[in-house]
Protein backbone atom coordinates (compact mmCIF):
# COMPACT_ATOMS: atom_id res chain seq x y z
CA UNK A 1 0.00 0.00 0.00
CA UNK A 2 2.80 2.49 1.21
CA UNK A 3 4.42 1.85 -1.91
CA UNK A 4 1.68 2.56 -4.08
CA UNK A 5 0.31 5.61 -2.26
CA UNK A 6 4.74 7.15 -2.67
CA UNK A 7 3.67 5.83 -6.90
CA UNK A 8 0.72 8.26 -6.59
CA UNK A 9 2.02 11.70 -4.86
CA UNK A 10 5.34 11.23 -7.50
CA UNK A 11 3.05 10.75 -10.62
CA UNK A 12 0.55 14.03 -9.09
CA UNK A 13 4.16 15.88 -8.06
CA UNK A 14 5.67 14.81 -11.92
CA UNK A 15 2.26 15.82 -13.52
CA UNK A 16 1.97 19.56 -11.78
CA UNK A 17 5.38 20.22 -12.65
CA UNK A 18 4.84 21.62 -15.98
CA UNK A 19 0.98 22.46 -15.43
CA UNK A 20 0.62 25.51 -15.63
CA UNK A 21 -2.87 28.64 -15.75
CA UNK A 22 -2.74 30.31 -19.01
CA UNK A 23 -2.03 33.82 -17.87
CA UNK A 24 1.30 32.73 -15.70
CA UNK A 25 2.37 31.06 -19.58
CA UNK A 26 1.93 34.05 -20.77
CA UNK A 27 3.58 35.97 -18.12
CA UNK A 28 6.77 33.46 -18.19
CA UNK A 29 6.83 34.02 -21.51
CA UNK A 30 6.45 37.77 -21.77
CA UNK A 31 9.71 38.09 -19.22
CA UNK A 32 11.32 35.76 -21.16
CA UNK A 33 11.40 37.76 -24.13
CA UNK A 34 11.94 41.25 -22.46
CA UNK A 35 15.31 40.14 -21.39
CA UNK A 36 16.65 38.00 -24.63
CA UNK A 37 14.87 39.97 -27.72
CA UNK A 38 16.43 43.30 -28.39
CA UNK A 39 14.98 44.98 -31.68
CA UNK A 40 13.72 41.56 -33.13
CA UNK A 41 16.95 39.55 -32.52
CA UNK A 42 17.10 37.26 -29.98
CA UNK A 43 20.78 36.26 -27.97
CA UNK A 44 20.79 32.53 -28.56
CA UNK A 45 23.73 32.15 -27.31
CA UNK A 46 22.93 33.60 -23.86
CA UNK A 47 19.84 31.39 -24.57
CA UNK A 48 21.66 28.28 -25.06
CA UNK A 49 24.04 28.55 -22.08
CA UNK A 50 20.67 28.56 -19.92
CA UNK A 51 19.08 25.78 -21.92
CA UNK A 52 16.70 24.93 -18.41
CA UNK A 53 14.98 28.43 -18.98
CA UNK A 54 13.71 27.78 -22.33
CA UNK A 55 13.15 23.89 -21.83
CA UNK A 56 10.76 24.93 -19.10
CA UNK A 57 8.66 26.92 -21.05
CA UNK A 58 8.60 24.75 -24.13
CA UNK A 59 7.92 21.63 -21.49
CA UNK A 60 4.66 23.87 -20.58
CA UNK A 61 3.34 24.39 -23.87
CA UNK A 62 2.91 20.66 -23.90
CA UNK A 63 1.06 20.23 -20.94
CA UNK A 64 -0.67 22.80 -21.33
CA UNK A 65 -4.65 22.03 -21.33
CA UNK A 66 -6.92 24.47 -23.48
CA UNK A 67 -9.96 22.90 -23.05
CA UNK A 68 -11.80 25.40 -20.51
CA UNK A 69 -10.30 28.87 -22.61
CA UNK A 70 -11.83 30.40 -24.94
CA UNK A 71 -10.98 30.81 -28.93
CA UNK A 72 -8.58 34.29 -28.16
CA UNK A 73 -7.26 32.70 -25.35
CA UNK A 74 -6.12 29.50 -27.96
CA UNK A 75 -4.97 31.85 -30.27
CA UNK A 76 -2.56 33.73 -27.70
CA UNK A 77 -1.49 30.74 -26.75
CA UNK A 78 -0.86 29.50 -30.34
CA UNK A 79 0.93 32.62 -30.83
CA UNK A 80 2.96 32.35 -28.03
CA UNK A 81 3.69 28.88 -27.73
CA UNK A 82 4.90 29.09 -32.04
CA UNK A 83 7.59 32.37 -31.52
CA UNK A 84 8.96 29.63 -28.07
CA UNK A 85 9.34 26.79 -30.04
CA UNK A 86 11.53 28.65 -32.58
CA UNK A 87 13.33 29.29 -30.08
CA UNK A 88 13.52 26.77 -28.58
CA UNK A 89 14.37 25.09 -31.39
CA UNK A 90 17.48 26.94 -32.68
CA UNK A 91 19.05 27.24 -29.24
CA UNK A 92 18.84 23.31 -29.34
CA UNK A 93 21.05 23.06 -32.19
CA UNK A 94 22.93 26.22 -31.68
CA UNK A 95 25.25 27.50 -33.09
CA UNK A 96 23.25 27.50 -36.66
CA UNK A 97 23.28 30.05 -39.37
CA UNK A 98 20.31 29.79 -40.26
CA UNK A 99 17.12 27.69 -39.75
CA UNK A 100 17.23 25.78 -42.33
CA UNK A 101 20.24 24.65 -41.48
CA UNK A 102 18.41 22.00 -38.97
CA UNK A 103 16.41 19.48 -41.59
CA UNK A 104 12.64 19.76 -41.09
CA UNK A 105 12.63 22.48 -38.87
CA UNK A 106 9.55 23.60 -40.12
CA UNK A 107 7.52 20.65 -41.45
CA UNK A 108 9.31 17.52 -40.08
CA UNK A 109 10.03 18.00 -36.27
CA UNK A 110 7.38 17.67 -33.98
CA UNK A 111 6.11 19.01 -30.95
CA UNK A 112 3.91 18.83 -28.24
CA UNK A 113 1.24 22.01 -28.11
CA UNK A 114 -1.44 21.34 -25.39
CA UNK A 115 -0.95 17.53 -25.76
CA UNK A 116 -1.03 17.16 -29.35
CA UNK A 117 2.21 16.40 -31.66
CA UNK A 118 2.52 18.49 -34.72
CA UNK A 119 4.84 20.73 -36.82
CA UNK A 120 5.47 24.54 -36.92
CA UNK A 121 4.01 24.13 -39.90
CA UNK A 122 0.64 22.69 -38.87
CA UNK A 123 0.58 25.31 -35.66
CA UNK A 124 0.71 27.92 -38.02
CA UNK A 125 -1.03 26.76 -41.08
CA UNK A 126 -4.33 24.64 -39.21
CA UNK A 127 -4.34 26.07 -35.79
CA UNK A 128 -4.06 29.32 -36.51
CA UNK A 129 -4.84 30.51 -40.30
CA UNK A 130 -7.43 27.99 -40.70
CA UNK A 131 -8.87 28.84 -37.45
CA UNK A 132 -8.67 32.42 -37.01
CA UNK A 133 -8.31 33.10 -40.75
CA UNK A 134 -6.43 36.43 -39.28
CA UNK A 135 -3.71 37.68 -41.70
CA UNK A 136 -2.72 39.57 -38.79
CA UNK A 137 -0.95 36.78 -37.06
CA UNK A 138 1.50 36.34 -40.18
CA UNK A 139 3.26 39.84 -38.65
CA UNK A 140 3.13 38.23 -34.96
CA UNK A 141 4.91 35.19 -35.55
CA UNK A 142 8.64 35.17 -36.72
CA UNK A 143 10.48 32.40 -37.92
CA UNK A 144 13.77 33.27 -36.50
CA UNK A 145 14.94 34.67 -39.69
CA UNK A 146 16.29 38.15 -40.81
CA UNK A 147 13.49 38.58 -43.15
CA UNK A 148 10.77 37.78 -40.74
CA UNK A 149 8.81 39.91 -39.00
CA UNK A 150 10.23 41.58 -35.94
CA UNK A 151 9.87 39.52 -33.18
CA UNK A 152 8.09 41.29 -30.14
CA UNK A 153 9.93 41.38 -26.82
CA UNK A 154 6.80 41.00 -25.04
CA UNK A 155 4.00 37.83 -24.91
CA UNK A 156 0.97 38.55 -26.90
CA UNK A 157 -2.23 38.44 -23.78
CA UNK A 158 -5.79 38.26 -24.35
CA UNK A 159 -6.96 41.89 -23.44
CA UNK A 160 -4.42 43.21 -25.68
CA UNK A 161 -4.29 41.10 -28.55
CA UNK A 162 -6.39 43.28 -31.10
CA UNK A 163 -4.24 45.67 -30.60
CA UNK A 164 -0.94 44.49 -30.73
CA UNK A 165 -1.91 42.46 -33.74
CA UNK A 166 -2.65 46.10 -34.90
CA UNK A 167 0.04 47.73 -33.89
CA UNK A 168 2.88 44.27 -35.22
CA UNK A 169 0.79 44.29 -38.47
CA UNK A 170 1.75 48.24 -38.92
CA UNK A 171 5.45 48.02 -37.60
CA UNK A 172 6.22 45.31 -40.51
CA UNK A 173 3.90 47.14 -43.35
CA UNK A 174 5.76 50.85 -43.07
CA UNK A 175 9.43 49.68 -42.51
CA UNK A 176 10.94 50.04 -45.92
CA UNK A 177 13.17 47.25 -45.77
CA UNK A 178 10.41 44.56 -45.36
CA UNK A 179 8.28 46.73 -47.92
CA UNK A 180 10.13 48.27 -50.60
CA UNK A 181 8.62 51.21 -52.57
CA UNK A 182 9.97 52.63 -55.58
CA UNK A 183 7.96 55.83 -56.76
CA UNK A 184 10.36 56.72 -59.65
CA UNK A 185 10.08 53.10 -61.04
CA UNK A 186 6.44 52.97 -60.08
CA UNK A 187 6.90 49.66 -57.91
CA UNK A 188 7.05 47.77 -55.63
CA UNK A 189 9.04 44.82 -53.66
CA UNK A 190 7.61 43.04 -51.37
CA UNK A 191 8.24 40.09 -48.36
CA UNK A 192 7.65 36.56 -49.76
CA UNK A 193 5.31 36.23 -46.80
CA UNK A 194 3.01 37.88 -48.68
CA UNK A 195 3.78 35.10 -52.00
CA UNK A 196 3.81 32.24 -49.69
CA UNK A 197 0.53 33.48 -47.94
CA UNK A 198 -1.22 35.56 -50.91
CA UNK A 199 -4.88 33.64 -49.89
CA UNK A 200 -4.75 35.28 -46.15
CA UNK A 201 -4.24 38.42 -47.35
CA UNK A 202 -7.09 38.33 -50.56
CA UNK A 203 -9.98 37.72 -47.95
CA UNK A 204 -13.20 38.77 -49.68
CA UNK A 205 -11.89 39.38 -53.25
CA UNK A 206 -9.54 42.02 -51.97
CA UNK A 207 -5.64 42.52 -53.21
CA UNK A 208 -2.90 42.19 -51.62
CA UNK A 209 -2.15 46.05 -51.59
CA UNK A 210 -5.77 46.80 -50.04
CA UNK A 211 -4.51 45.17 -46.65
CA UNK A 212 -1.24 46.65 -46.80
CA UNK A 213 -2.33 49.94 -47.22
CA UNK A 214 -4.90 49.59 -44.51
CA UNK A 215 -2.01 49.61 -42.08
CA UNK A 216 0.42 51.91 -44.24
CA UNK A 217 0.69 55.73 -43.10
CA UNK A 218 1.33 56.27 -46.78
CA UNK A 219 -0.33 54.06 -49.19
CA UNK A 220 1.28 52.35 -51.93
CA UNK A 221 -0.32 53.55 -55.56
CA UNK A 222 -2.73 50.55 -56.67
CA UNK A 223 -1.40 50.55 -60.15
CA UNK A 224 2.72 50.18 -59.38
CA UNK A 225 3.91 46.87 -60.30
CA UNK A 226 4.67 44.23 -58.04
CA UNK A 227 7.64 42.24 -57.28
CA UNK A 228 9.02 40.06 -54.26
CA UNK A 229 12.26 40.37 -52.61
CA UNK A 230 14.45 37.49 -51.52
CA UNK A 231 14.18 35.95 -48.29
CA UNK A 232 16.77 35.92 -46.12
CA UNK A 233 16.82 33.13 -43.69
CA UNK A 234 20.11 34.15 -41.82
CA UNK A 235 19.47 33.49 -38.64
CA UNK A 236 17.87 36.49 -36.42
CA UNK A 237 20.76 36.60 -33.67
CA UNK A 238 21.17 39.50 -31.35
Amino acid sequence: MKKYCTLFMLTLLFSNTYATDLSDFDKEVNAFLKVHVVNGRVDYEVVKKNFKEIASIYQKIGAMNLSKYSDTEKKVFYINAYNMIVIYQVSKFYPLKSALDQSGFFDKVKHNVAGERITLNVLEIIKLMKKFGDARVHFALACAAKSCPKLANFAFTPEKLESQLNSRTRLSVNNNSFIQVNNKNKEVKLSMIFKWYAHDFRKSGKKVLDFINKYRKTKITPTFALHYYNYDWALNKR
